[in-house]
C-alpha cells in the first residue's frame, strides 16, 4: 500500500514537473540564448535549470513567481557558463551563420559586431553576479527598472544606480577595447 502511494506521488510530481517544463521552457531557452549567443549553450543552460527542479534542489511549489525565478536562474546559469570559459574566444555557429546570411552588413561590420558581442559577454562575466544579472535583464532581456527591482527584490533606486555605474564601467572598457582593436 505504501509503495502504491509512493508511486502515485512520484507520478504526480513528474506530471507537475513536465507541466512546468512545457510552460516555461521557451522562456528559459530564450533568456539563456540572449546571454550566451549560442543555441547549444542555451540548451545546456536550460537543461541545468530544469534538472535542478527535477532533482528537488528547489521546491517549485513554494516559489511565488516561478517564471521570474526560472528566468533569473537561466540568466545566472548562462553567466556562470560564460565565466567558466574564462577569456577563450567563442564564436557561436548561429552568429557565424548570421554573419554570412545577413547581406545588409559588410563582412567587416559583421565581424566587428561579433567581436563587440563577444567582448560584452566577457565583460559581463567579470561583473558581480547580481550586477551582471541586472544589466542582462535591462539591456539584453529588455525589462524596465521597476520589473527588475520586483524580480530581484530590491528598490528601483538600487537598480538605477547599479545600471548607471555598470554602463560607465563598460563604456570605459569599450574605449580600451576599441583602441586595442585598431
Amino acid at each position: 500500500m505504501a509503495a502504491a502511494i509512493e508511486n502515485i506521488m512520484v507520478t504526480q510530481a513528474a506530471a507537475e514537473l513536465e507541466e512546468v517544463f512545457r510552460a516555461h521552457q521557451a522562456c528559459v531557452l530564450k533568456a539563456a540564448y540572449r546571454v550566451t549567443g549560442s543555441m547549444a549553450d542555451a540548451e545546456d543552460v536550460a537543461q541545468s535549470v530544469f534538472l535542478r527542479l527535477a532533482r528537488g534542489a528547489v521546491d517549485h511549489n513554494r516559489i511565488s513567481n516561478l517564471q521570474g525565478y526560472l528566468h533569473r536562474s537561466a540568466v545566472n546559469a548562462a553567466l556562470d557558463l560564460i565565466r567558466s570559459r574564462g577569456h577563450r574566444e567563442v564564436v557561436p555557429v548561429e552568429a557565424a551563420d548570421e554573419q554570412h546570411c545577413n547581406s545588409s552588413l559588410s563582412p567587416e561590420r559583421a565581424h566587428s559586431s561579433m567581436e563587440i558581442k563577444n567582448w560584452l559577454r566577457q565583460e559581463l562575466a567579470k561583473l558581480s553576479p547580481r550586477t551582471a544579472e541586472m544589466f542582462t535583464l535591462r539591456y539584453i532581456e529588455g525589462l524596465d527598472n521597476p520589473e527588475i527591482a520586483a524580480m530581484m527584490n530590491t528598490s528601483q533606486a538600487v537598480v538605477a544606480v547599479t545600471l548607471h555605474r555598470t554602463r560607465a564601467r563598460l563604456k570605459k572598457s569599450l574605449r580600451g577595447f576599441r583602441k586595442g582593436a585598431s
